[in-house]
């Protein structure tokens, strides 16, 4: 049984954000993270391998500075890393990238009883639309927003979080689940895995090594084969400082209303 985790090095939002003439984000020039959601993957992965010892595979899509990012969760107690990467791929759309990553997964094998693990959603595009696609794309069923997992056989029993509830279900093996950051708290990276991430298989897979997979199209992959078009992008602009008003109730609503009509807002 092998686990695959898909998982994303994103922007750090907290610092600066970078945008290309394209619309794209300049990803080279901003200081990066690994998407807290594919973080709580990566521990689902894990505490699967922790109960009946599979294999936990990283797989991400991304430039080659991405290999950092896979060597932390290799750090973590993943077995082996795998990078998609290419210039071919890039400026992809969810659709296109789904279709390379779920084209990535099917060179690598999914066989009868493995998981695929994925982040609800990254936090540079907030559609929560790759995992779903892969899953479409492979032809497989997927459970989203896991909160609780369990793994009885070839099946798994998945809690999804709603907005009004919960929702249990139970999918059969191969499948693709999505993860929200509430369902686990991700365990740190030892010393002995640092010491060791190194020395754990890591694989490149560029265009050249994926081009004979049907799900590779050129029509339908990087920029140019991506159905969404930005049309701008731009850093928003920073708000001021804001103000505590301190006293009693009256005293503070006093003081508020005063200062709003200062500046004309009532």
């Amino acid at each position: 049984m092998k686990a695959f985790v898909c998982v994303k090095q994103v922007p750090d939002t907290s610092g600066k954000v970078a945008v290309n003439d394209n619309g794209t984000l300049d990803r080279a020039s901003m200081a990066t993270i690994t998407n807290p959601d594919d973080l709580a993957a990566v521990e689902a992965a894990l505490k699967l391998k922790d109960e009946c010892g599979c294999e936990v595979i990283v797989v991400s899509m991304g430039p080659p500075p991405a290999e950092s990012m896979l060597r932390e969760c290799l750090a973590m107690g993943a077995d082996s890393a795998v990078l998609i990467s290419g210039r071919e791929f890039g400026g992809s759309d969810t659709f296109a990238t789904s279709q390379i990553i779920a084209g990535g997964l099917s060179n690598l094998g999914i066989g009868e009883e493995d998981v695929i693990f994925c982040g609800r959603q990254a936090i540079d595009g907030d559609t929560a639309q790759v995992g779903p696609q892969i899953a479409e794309k492979l032809n497989l069923p997927q459970v989203t927003y896991a909160a609780e997992i369990h793994k009885q056989g070839k099946t798994l029993k998945v809690r999804r979080l709603l907005e009004d509830g919960y929702m249990t279900i139970e999918v059969q093996t191969p499948c693709l689940i999505t993860c929200v950051k509430e369902l686990n708290q991700p365990r740190y990276m030892t010393v002995s895995g640092i010491l060791h991430c190194y020395e754990k298989p890591y694989q490149v897979l560029d265009y050249d090594a994926l081009k004979d997979e049907p799900l590779i199209d050129p029509s339908t992959i990087g920029l140019k084969g991506s159905p969404t078009n930005i049309f701008r992008s731009f850093t928003p602009p920073q708000k001021g400082a804001g103000r505590m008003l301190t006293g009693s109730g009256e005293q503070m609503v006093s003081e508020l209303v005063t200062n709003l009509a200062k500046k004309h807002i009532i």
